[in-house]
């Protein structure tokens, strides 16, 4: 299994879940609100009157037969927009119990 970590622009938040329920994934975690700037560019997202924006996240832990598919769609939305900012990560993960 997978731990997909999604980080985007809040502004992106109903493209995001349209594009996980659109591949029947069930479960997740979402955090709200969430302040953050990118590692290589692009602004802070910090909530204040400098930095007005915010991020969501979205953790959804997933067979390996779905991270792919998920990929490419979070993918091509970054393409579509890539002034808000979409970043993906990966872990592995266990089931605990």
């Amino acid at each position: 299994m997978k731990a997909v970590f999604i980080s985007y622009n809040q502004a992106l938040t109903e493209r995001v879940t349209e594009i996980i329920d659109s591949l029947y994934i069930r479960g997740f975690t979402q955090w709200t609100e969430v302040h953050g700037r990118g590692s290589k560019k692009g602004e802070p997202h910090m909530g204040t009157h400098t930095w007005p924006a915010l991020n969501n996240v979205h953790l959804c832990i997933l067979e390996e037969e779905k991270v792919k598919p998920l990929l490419d769609k979070l993918q091509q939305l970054d393409r579509e927009a890539e002034e808000h900012g979409l970043k993906v990560f990966l872990w592995n993960a266990e089931m605990g119990f």
